[in-house]
Protein backbone atom coordinates (compact mmCIF):
# COMPACT_ATOMS: atom_id res chain seq x y z
CA UNK A 1 0.00 0.00 0.00
CA UNK A 2 1.34 3.33 -1.06
CA UNK A 3 0.62 5.42 2.02
CA UNK A 4 0.83 2.66 4.67
CA UNK A 5 3.18 3.72 7.46
CA UNK A 6 4.46 0.19 8.07
CA UNK A 7 4.98 -0.47 4.34
CA UNK A 8 7.08 2.71 4.29
CA UNK A 9 9.10 1.37 7.23
CA UNK A 10 9.66 -1.88 5.32
CA UNK A 11 10.86 0.14 2.30
CA UNK A 12 13.17 2.10 4.66
CA UNK A 13 11.44 5.35 3.70
CA UNK A 14 10.74 5.89 7.41
CA UNK A 15 13.35 4.93 10.02
CA UNK A 16 12.72 2.30 12.69
CA UNK A 17 14.74 0.50 15.32
CA UNK A 18 14.84 -3.09 14.10
CA UNK A 19 14.88 -5.91 16.67
CA UNK A 20 14.13 -8.81 14.30
CA UNK A 21 14.02 -9.54 10.61
CA UNK A 22 13.79 -12.58 8.41
CA UNK A 23 12.59 -13.02 4.84
CA UNK A 24 8.91 -12.71 5.85
CA UNK A 25 8.63 -10.82 9.15
CA UNK A 26 9.98 -7.56 10.55
CA UNK A 27 10.05 -6.57 14.23
CA UNK A 28 10.81 -3.10 15.55
CA UNK A 29 10.55 -0.89 18.64
CA UNK A 30 7.19 0.85 19.11
CA UNK A 31 7.74 4.62 19.26
CA UNK A 32 4.87 4.97 21.75
CA UNK A 33 5.71 2.21 24.27
CA UNK A 34 3.02 0.93 26.61
CA UNK A 35 5.50 -1.14 28.66
CA UNK A 36 9.23 -1.20 29.39
CA UNK A 37 9.73 -3.28 26.25
CA UNK A 38 7.22 -2.80 23.43
CA UNK A 39 7.81 -4.15 19.94
CA UNK A 40 5.72 -4.41 16.81
CA UNK A 41 5.93 -7.48 14.57
CA UNK A 42 4.58 -7.25 11.04
CA UNK A 43 4.47 -9.55 8.06
CA UNK A 44 6.13 -8.08 4.99
CA UNK A 45 2.99 -8.89 2.99
CA UNK A 46 0.41 -6.16 3.55
CA UNK A 47 -2.98 -7.02 5.04
CA UNK A 48 -5.16 -4.60 7.00
CA UNK A 49 -5.85 -6.65 10.14
CA UNK A 50 -5.65 -10.15 11.54
CA UNK A 51 -9.12 -11.06 10.26
CA UNK A 52 -8.12 -10.19 6.71
CA UNK A 53 -4.81 -12.02 7.16
CA UNK A 54 -6.55 -15.14 8.49
CA UNK A 55 -8.81 -15.28 5.42
CA UNK A 56 -6.29 -14.32 2.73
CA UNK A 57 -3.07 -15.95 3.96
CA UNK A 58 -3.59 -17.77 7.29
CA UNK A 59 -0.07 -19.21 7.28
CA UNK A 60 1.27 -15.68 7.76
CA UNK A 61 -0.12 -15.57 11.31
CA UNK A 62 2.03 -18.58 12.13
CA UNK A 63 5.05 -16.97 10.49
CA UNK A 64 4.64 -13.87 12.64
CA UNK A 65 4.21 -15.95 15.81
CA UNK A 66 7.28 -18.03 14.95
CA UNK A 67 9.26 -14.81 14.62
CA UNK A 68 7.93 -13.56 17.97
CA UNK A 69 8.91 -16.88 19.54
CA UNK A 70 12.44 -16.72 18.11
CA UNK A 71 12.87 -13.15 19.29
CA UNK A 72 11.48 -13.61 22.80
CA UNK A 73 13.47 -16.80 23.35
CA UNK A 74 16.67 -15.00 22.36
CA UNK A 75 16.35 -12.49 25.22
CA UNK A 76 14.85 -12.18 28.68
CA UNK A 77 11.24 -11.66 27.57
CA UNK A 78 10.39 -15.35 27.55
CA UNK A 79 11.94 -15.85 31.00
CA UNK A 80 9.36 -13.79 32.91
CA UNK A 81 6.64 -13.56 30.28
CA UNK A 82 5.25 -11.20 27.72
CA UNK A 83 1.94 -10.31 26.13
CA UNK A 84 0.98 -10.33 22.43
CA UNK A 85 -1.91 -8.09 21.33
CA UNK A 86 -3.40 -7.22 17.98
CA UNK A 87 -6.15 -4.67 17.45
CA UNK A 88 -8.84 -4.86 14.77
CA UNK A 89 -10.53 -1.60 13.85
CA UNK A 90 -10.66 1.89 15.31
CA UNK A 91 -12.86 0.95 18.29
CA UNK A 92 -10.11 -1.43 19.42
CA UNK A 93 -7.47 1.25 18.99
CA UNK A 94 -6.02 0.25 15.62
CA UNK A 95 -4.45 3.34 14.06
CA UNK A 96 -2.19 1.77 11.43
CA UNK A 97 -4.06 -0.52 9.07
CA UNK A 98 -1.27 -2.98 8.37
CA UNK A 99 -1.66 -6.15 10.44
CA UNK A 100 0.67 -5.88 13.41
CA UNK A 101 1.21 -7.62 16.71
CA UNK A 102 2.29 -5.75 19.84
CA UNK A 103 4.79 -7.64 22.00
CA UNK A 104 4.84 -6.16 25.51
CA UNK A 105 7.03 -7.11 28.43
CA UNK A 106 10.13 -6.32 30.41
CA UNK A 107 8.10 -5.65 33.53
CA UNK A 108 5.10 -6.99 35.41
CA UNK A 109 2.06 -6.10 33.33
CA UNK A 110 -1.33 -5.34 34.78
CA UNK A 111 -3.96 -8.04 34.66
CA UNK A 112 -5.72 -8.23 31.33
CA UNK A 113 -8.86 -10.34 30.95
CA UNK A 114 -9.21 -13.50 32.99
Amino acid sequence: MEDCLFCKILKKEIPSTKVYEDEKVYGFVDIYPMSKEHYLFIHKNHTSNVNEMSKATPNEIGEVYQAISKYTESNELSKNGFRVVTNVGPDAGQTVFHTHFHVLGGEKLGRFGS
